[in-house]
């Protein structure tokens, strides 16, 4: 076509051949109304319909940006919003499906879907009318997704989004909604009303040109933005196949109509699958790709949350997300495999940055990077819905674990040898006065060099900067007040303002704002 409407603009002129317009909700007959025909009845109602969980973004979807600043905006203890699911995948709650399929109701109850069927079938025998396609134009446009008849390919739909680059957010959501209401309306015709072979023949086109657009919209993205809308496609095709699963079908016609419609879904569930599983393999080339800046970016950040953990890490939540959603209102073996896939791609991301901290000379910074960064991967995980998956139960504890460990590794490299300046072998006479008191010089010199050298490092999370303070004051200061209070004459070598352990612990409690 020459011209294409803005899909989201309802068309609202009635003339035209061909143009059968909605029966108002009051008539229960197709061919007669008690009003005039309004035109865009059903397409009103189905626009207000809300599609929750679309398309929601948290501020870590940050891949490119500063590490440092998007870091410290979206750790997950201060960001509610985000561990209630960011960057989600579509979740059509009960009340979506409910209200949607009470529309596909109404169409059948008015005799619209009749109508159109009819209209169909009468195009696809005279050619004045043109192809049955052409049909399906006042269908598709109470849909609310008549731009689908009007792209054919990759550059149809990058023309359309060339003006409004950020529409790709509303089509996905035009488009499940348009396909619930297509299942819900094949489900609630064939249970209850003789099927015949013209409503065959429409219901496979109507399906047809919807999963046809798929690829169209998803070869015009970038990783970034296909995973996301691969994950929405998925969840709603996942949905419309839950509705279509027969319970008893007498018609044989129906049984077809089923049979080959739940085909249709089923292949193009696992043609999504693949493309969740190939865009997650194109997200870790862009990130090997970035290879030679991890050193540099781990000292300029300060150990905190790196930006490729945040961009993985919306990725694993948005598949999470879907996961969820699909399990909760249509389980199967796509949900089995997305668990499988996140499960991986976390321990993926565990594996890069621990081989990527190694480029990093200093090993304090390297295992307070590790530390900040597996606490945000599991605190991520906990948060979400990715404690739903039964393989996220263990990786969890072993991000517990390994938390832990890289929290040991930072205690001991970082203040080690701050506490080792002190001798636990007692001397006699002056040699254990000299002892101390040079110990004390080294221990005092040790600590203010060690305290200058990470009080710009970074902890983003409130709750884990607390926890380490608290354990490096209880190892650190701790031992040294005990040292002192053991050996009270270098209280006089103490200096009350630069040296005391109350000076000392302020100090640290000053660590990791950055």
């Amino acid at each position: 076509m020459a011209f294409i409407h803005p899909p989201n603009i309802s068309i609202r002129t009635g003339g035209g051949p061909g143009r059968l317009a909605a029966v108002p909700e009051g008539s229960t007959d197709g061919a007669k109304a008690d009003h005039p025909p309004v035109v865009g009845l059903y397409r009103d109602q189905i626009q207000a319909v809300s599609v929750s969980g679309v398309w929601r973004r948290s501020t870590i979807f940050g891949h490119g940006g500063s590490s440092h600043s998007s870091a410290s905006n979206s750790c997950p203890s201060t960001n509610s919003a985000y561990s209630s699911g960011s960057a989600s995948a579509v979740a059509l709650d009960r009340f979506g499906n409910q209200e949607l399929t009470r529309i596909a109701r109404q169409m059948i109850s008015h005799g619209y879907i009749r109508r159109m069927v009819q209209a169909f079938e009468d195009a696809s025998f005279a050619q004045a009318f043109g192809s049955p396609v052409h049909a399906l134009e006042n269908w598709f446009s109470e849909l609310d997704v008549d731009w689908v008849l009007q792209i054919h390919d990759e550059q149809g739909f990058r023309r359309l989004l060339r003006d409004k680059p950020a529409m790709t957010q509303e089509l996905v959501k035009k488009w499940i909604r348009a396909l619930i209401v297509i299942a819900a309306s094949i489900t609630e015709s064939v249970f209850p009303f003789p099927t015949t072979a013209a409503d065959a023949r429409f219901v496979k086109a109507s399906i047809t040109e919807m999963l046809d657009v798929v690829d169209v919209i998803i070869t015009a993205l970038e990783a970034e933005k296909k995973l996301q809308v691969v994950l929405d496609m998925f969840t709603g095709v996942c949905g419309a196949s839950h509705i279509l699963t027969p319970v008893d079908i007498s018609s044989s016609e129906g049984q077809s109509i089923f049979n080959v419609i739940g085909s249709m879904l089923e292949r193009q569930a696992n043609r999504l699958s693949e493309m969740i599983a190939s865009t997650m393999e194109e997200v870790r080339t862009l990130v090997e790709e970035d290879d030679d800046s991890w050193a540099m970016e781990i000292s300029r950040g300060g150990g905190e949350i790196h930006n490729i953990t945040q961009f993985i890490m919306n990725c694993i939540v948005s598949m999470m997300n879907a996961h969820t959603s699909t399990q909760n209102t249509a389980p199967s073996h796509h949900t089995e495999n997305l668990g499988g896939l996140i499960n991986g791609t976390i321990n993926y991301l565990k594996g890069l940055l621990f081989t990527k901290s190694e480029s990093c000379s200093d090993q304090s910074l390297r295992y307070l990077f590790l530390l900040n960064n597996t606490y945000f991967v599991a605190h991520v995980v906990s948060e979400s819905s990715g404690s739903s998956i039964p393989q996220m139960r263990h990786l969890t504890l072993k991000l517990k674990i390994e938390r832990k460990n890289y929290m040991n590794s930072y205690l001991d490299v970082s203040w080690g040898h701050v506490l080792s300046c002190i001798p636990k072998s007692r001397f006699p006479g002056p040699i254990h006065c000299w002892i101390n008191t040079s110990s004390l010089a080294k221990f005092e010199s040790s600590f203010h060099k060690t305290y200058q050298t990470q009080k710009l490092w970074k902890v983003p999370d409130p709750q884990l900067r607390d926890e380490l303070r608290t354990v490096i004051t209880q190892r650190v200061v701790s031992g040294y007040r005990s040292y002192l209070e053991e050996h009270p004459e270098l209280e006089k070598h103490v200096g009350r303002e630069s040296s005391s352990p109350e000076v000392l612990q302020e100090m640290l409690g000053e660590l990791f704002e950055g």
